[in-house]
């Protein structure tokens, strides 16, 4: 009886390692560039392609997709559709890019100048719109609002859209942050999502058509990743980090940005024209009690440090800052658990405390606020007329209401 007893268990451990070495073998995600290449190019075959990309879009080699397109056999890169940033993702945050025409190269249009939505006449002579851009889960990262205007656009020209998936970095399980008021809609929010909305871009692609997010539906295809789960962050995933856009250098940042961006909206400083945006926040009139308070309520993952940092100039990441040139004093964010920091809440509750140590000298748009935020309560509560408790409450609410809503559309478990 030992014997046998022994034997199953030694069974169960040995097929929990035969599974766990199985897992570990496929660590690598493979993206849905890598899955269309080589599984579904019936997809692609004899048809003219518009590509909308940037540098983030490469195969598992680090092989840009638009070099993998055109030496594919029988298929016919025709345009190609860049967002902010750019084509090669070196343009500084809001700087309009032009079109480019580069010696034997299928024509670059950018989606950040003088128009943000393909025309009738950029889309001529496409069978099919592929989009493949590395997004990072945020929702005021415009990537995402250009790929419901691509969307749209397709869906009018009578044009297919492929989206091929991609990781979203902070992974796939928490979401924080209210759900947009489209009284507030703008390039930097055009969906009812939380900021930090815990979808795929892919998840994402099908959420906005089936909830008729935008205009026009176009028939979607996604193309599926392989061996992502939801509870990967990208630096699990095996793949190589490429900056998404200047100002997001590594994944931490990326981490960081879902609440620090909302300094954006303010006279304090978020860190640009340094080498660590987000991560280094302050003002030439910051008070060091603000860092002290911050570390005092002890929030979940994560710790401040007092700084000192001058803002520079600095070509294709932040060319003008704020306090160009001024010594600031601030906080430095390092996250300690990636888990359980809440980005969002984080920023929240800096602004707040900003709000009241530094009245004399902080300042608010409300405009911009509103927009990145997704309603006029945290204008307000900066403003002396609102209430944190109330804010939280309705997050959470908003939180618990997407996390329903968007069960249908999730294609990983």
């Amino acid at each position: 009886m030992k014997l046998i007893l022994t034997f199953f268990l030694i069974t169960i451990v040995w097929g929990k390692t035969i599974e766990d070495n199985i897992e570990n073998s496929f660590s690598q995600v493979r993206t849905g560039l890598d899955i269309l290449l080589s599984e579904k190019t019936e997809l692609i075959q004899g048809k003219n392609i518009g590509l909308v990309t940037n540098q983030s879009g490469v195969n598992q080699d680090s092989i840009p997709n638009y070099k993998l397109f055109i030496e594919s056999k029988n298929v016919h890169l025709k345009a190609i559709f860049a967002p902010e940033h750019g084509f090669f993702g070196n343009v500084s945050a809001g700087k309009n890019i032009e079109n480019q025409q580069l010696n034997d190269f299928p024509m670059i249009y950018s989606l950040y100048g003088n128009t943000r939505k393909p025309t009738l006449e950029m889309l001529d002579g496409l069978d099919i719109i592929i989009y493949d851009i590395q997004d990072i889960g945020t929702r005021f990262y415009t990537y995402i609002s250009t790929l419901g205007l691509v969307m749209e656009a397709a869906a009018e020209a009578g044009i297919p859209v492929i989206v091929l998936d991609r990781p979203n970095p902070l992974g796939g399980l928490n979401i924080e942050g209210p759900i947009l008021d489209l009284k507030y809609s703008s390039f930097v929010g055009m969906y009812p999502i939380p900021i930090r909305y815990g979808l795929t871009v892919g998840e994402l692609a099908k959420m906005i058509v089936g909830q008729k997010w935008i205009k026009s539906i176009p028939e979607l295809y996604v193309v599926r990743m392989q061996y992502w789960r939801r509870n990967m962050t990208f630096e699990k995933t095996g793949l190589t980090w490429i900056k998404p856009s200047p100002n997001i250098p590594d994944l931490e940042t990326a981490i960081i940005y879902p609440g620090m961006c909302l300094l954006e909206a303010t006279n304090l400083s978020e860190g640009r024209g340094t080498l660590q945006p987000f991560k280094k926040v302050g003002a030439p009139w910051y008070h060091d009690e603000i860092t002290m308070d911050m570390n005092g309520m002890k929030l979940n993952g994560v710790s401040f440090k007092k700084i000192y940092y001058t803002p520079k100039s600095i070509k294709g990441m932040s060319e003008n800052p704020k306090f160009l040139n001024q010594k600031c004093v601030g906080l430095k964010t390092t996250v300690r658990d990636q888990s359980t920091f809440n980005s969002v809440e984080t920023g929240l509750k800096f602004l707040y405390i900003t709000q009241i140590m530094s009245a004399r000298n902080f300042e608010v748009m409300p405009e911009r606020m509103n927009k990145l935020w997704g309603n006029n309560q945290l204008t307000l509560l900066l403003k002396g007329k609102g209430s944190l408790i109330k804010i939280l409450k309705e997050m959470n609410h908003d939180v618990a209401f997407f996390r329903e809503q968007r069960e249908p559309y999730l294609l990983y478990d």
